[in-house]
């Protein structure tokens, strides 16, 4: 059992001697992909070694538990840890998301139900941006449409981890789940009547690239100036400082006018453009691998409805995996934890029941 760990064990201490050699580290980025590998291993290291010495803990145990019954106890709860260190260990062993430790650029889009989809749709930013707040992570606005009532009929955000971060534990491994339709139940502020309408919106959240992991070429884009607008269509600026690019490859259109500047605009666009092609890469990567390798919690389709917010009995439902709860004001306050924990947990079940 776990025989493929000695050979990680052997990986971990090469790597640890290759990082206290000082001449590693004069090429900084091979210093930076050494150290985020023996950060991956540790884990799977001392997790192992645990595993080991609470089964030869076991073996003692026993031994006095032959003589002395009340060692008995002592038994039962070793063979528990041991066990849940085993399942540790198997899911540690499991291979992960690559992109588990980027950050993201989130974007929400207004969908079918007007005024009334694009106020939703700011509701759910208000969402992100507190549960970024509560989480400790760092948030920049990089594009806004907004409607008339306040709404947005788009809006971009990137959202960054603080620090030094655990393998695994980047923005991407929570956020990636909250990509898909987001369905609203509830009377309209533009309702007359108190009828309770059904609109939707949707969120796309891509891992964001670096420069190096996307190569677009200067003849791969065409890129036009325009004035930005309000909300209204009214023209807020004299200048031609809007962006927006066409990925002539892929025909993906990514528009920025939230800066003063053409040039600014335009960096935020590539910043989108570079995020929704990798991630179009990985996708293309992932629908060639076997259907058993593929998450039942199915990140990667970005068209399905995965949540409802029903307002009249404060209820949110994930359809993907089961969880309700009628705790809606508090979520949309920024209380997400328990939302995203549902679905980490029904991959991490997925990956490792597939695994076996």
């Amino acid at each position: 059992m776990f025989e493929a760990v000695e050979e990680l064990i052997g990986e971990h201490a090469d790597l640890e001697k290759r990082l206290a050699d000082p001449a590693v580290h004069a090429d900084q980025r091979e210093a930076k992909r050494l150290g985020k590998r023996y950060a991956e291993l540790t884990p799977v290291v001392g997790t192992y070694r645990s595993w080991r010495r609470t089964g030869e803990d076991i073996g003692a145990a026993r031994e006095l538990a032959a003589d002395d019954p009340e060692f008995a106890e002592e038994v039962r709860q070793l063979e528990r840890q041991h066990e849940e260190l085993a399942d540790r260990l198997r899911l540690l062993l499991v291979p992960r998301d690559p992109s588990d430790d980027k950050d993201v650029i989130l974007e929400v889009k207004a969908g079918e139900g007007g005024e009334e989809s694009a106020l939703f749709a700011g509701d759910l930013l208000r969402m992100y941006l507190r549960y970024a707040e509560r989480v400790g992570w760092r948030t920049e606005i990089l594009d806004a449409n907004e409607s008339d009532l306040g709404g947005y009929k788009d809006v971009s955000v990137a959202v960054k981890a603080r620090g030094q971060i655990e393998p695994g534990q980047g923005v991407w491994a929570r956020l990636k789940y909250e990509g898909g339709v987001h369905r609203v139940q509830r009377v309209p502020a533009t309702e007359s009547q108190g009828r309770i309408h059904t609109s939707a919106a949707g969120v796309l959240v891509t891992p964001e690239a670096e420069e190096v992991e996307v190569e677009i070429g200067p003849n791969d884009l065409r890129i036009d100036v325009y004035r930005s607008s309000g909300p209204g269509g009214q023209s807020v600026n004299t200048t031609d400082s809007a962006v927006r690019i066409t990925h002539l490859p892929t025909g993906i259109v990514v528009s920025c006018q939230n800066e003063k500047s053409q040039l600014q605009n335009k960096e935020q666009a590539l910043r989108i453009l570079r995020s929704r092609l990798l991630a179009a890469a990985q996708e293309e990567a992932e629908s060639k691998a076997s259907d058993a390798r593929r998450s039942q919690v199915r990140t990667v389709d970005r068209s399905e409805r995965i949540r409802t917010y029903n307002f009249p009995e404060n209820r949110i439902s994930d359809h993907r995996t089961g969880f309700k709860a009628y705790n809606l004001d508090q979520v949309l306050d920024g209380e997400l934890e328990a939302v995203i924990q549902h679905c980490v947990d029904a991959d991490a079940a997925a990956r490792l029941a597939a695994a076996q």
